[in-house]
């Protein structure tokens, strides 16, 4: 069964940077697409990047273009989200996920990785 592992989150202070992994276990296919959430506490779930696992394909919310860079390697099937000039209101949990297709909706993800918090200290 497909899985999907988080690691990377951490403490962090106003301006630094970060990089988020997403492990796929089983096989991940050309189709797939793997996409990144957050959510603050008492928020909602936010759409922040997608990329297309075959082609390579990169997309952004508005709110982290710029700032944050999506990738993936498919030789160690793993997708990565870089964070740079993090600032205080980027301290959420952050779930990577897979979908058949783009989406910025949660309710269209198969499935998601556990979460890791990443708090940003000002």
């Amino acid at each position: 069964q497909a899985q999907l592992v988080e690691s990377g989150g951490g403490l962090v202070l106003t301006g630094e940077s970060l990089t988020l992994s997403c492990k796929a276990s089983g096989r991940t296919y050309s189709s797939h697409i793997i996409e990144w959430f957050r959510q603050a506490a008492g928020k909602e779930r936010e759409y922040l990047s997608a990329i297309r696992w075959g082609t390579g394909g990169r997309y952004y919310a508005d709110s982290v273009k710029g700032r944050f860079t999506v990738s993936r390697s498919t030789a160690e099937n793993t997708a990565y989200l870089q964070m740079n000039s993090l600032k205080p209101e980027d301290t959420a949990v952050y779930y990577c996920g897979r979908a058949r297709s783009l989406t910025q909706n949660p309710r269209d993800i198969d499935f998601w990785g556990q979460g890791t918090q990443v708090t940003v200290s000002s």
